[in-house]
């Protein structure tokens, strides 16, 4: 006699197995404290990365403010040079051709009430020794 074995096959994907509320309660404890782990470490990382960040903004300003110190004293000194009297006195003598007045060359203007007037005059100065 011979024997036939027959395989059925049986879909079995349509199946769910009821999960019980206490392990479906424990799987969601274990999300909520793996979600709470992950935002303490992503908060973390990103106080971490800031104060780098910071750091390096601080660093560029610290550059910045001592390249400004630095004009300015080149600044303050090139004022200085430039507003010196004997500077003054070369250029205004030299390149403008002013002298220093003389006494009774000199006579105060007339005040004319609110407005001034303007009048075109020659002035003679002495020959330059």
């Amino acid at each position: 006699m011979i024997e036939y074995h027959t395989v059925k096959r049986i879909d079995n994907s349509r199946l769910v197995r009821p999960a019980s509320p206490a392990r479906l309660g424990d799987f969601w404890r274990r999300v909520a404290a793996g979600g709470a782990m992950a935002s303490c470490l992503l908060v973390y990382t990103w106080q971490h990365f800031e104060c780098i960040q910071l750091r390096y903004e601080v660093e560029q300003l610290e550059s910045l403010r001592a390249q400004s110190s630095l004009l300015n004293q080149q600044l303050s000194l090139e004022a200085e040079t430039l507003s010196g009297p004997d500077r003054i006195y070369s250029i205004a003598g030299k390149d403008l051709g002013l002298t220093i007045p003389l006494a009774g060359r000199v006579a105060p203007a007339e005040a004319t009430g609110d407005r001034v007037l303007a009048q075109a005059g020659t002035v003679s100065q002495p020959p330059r020794p």
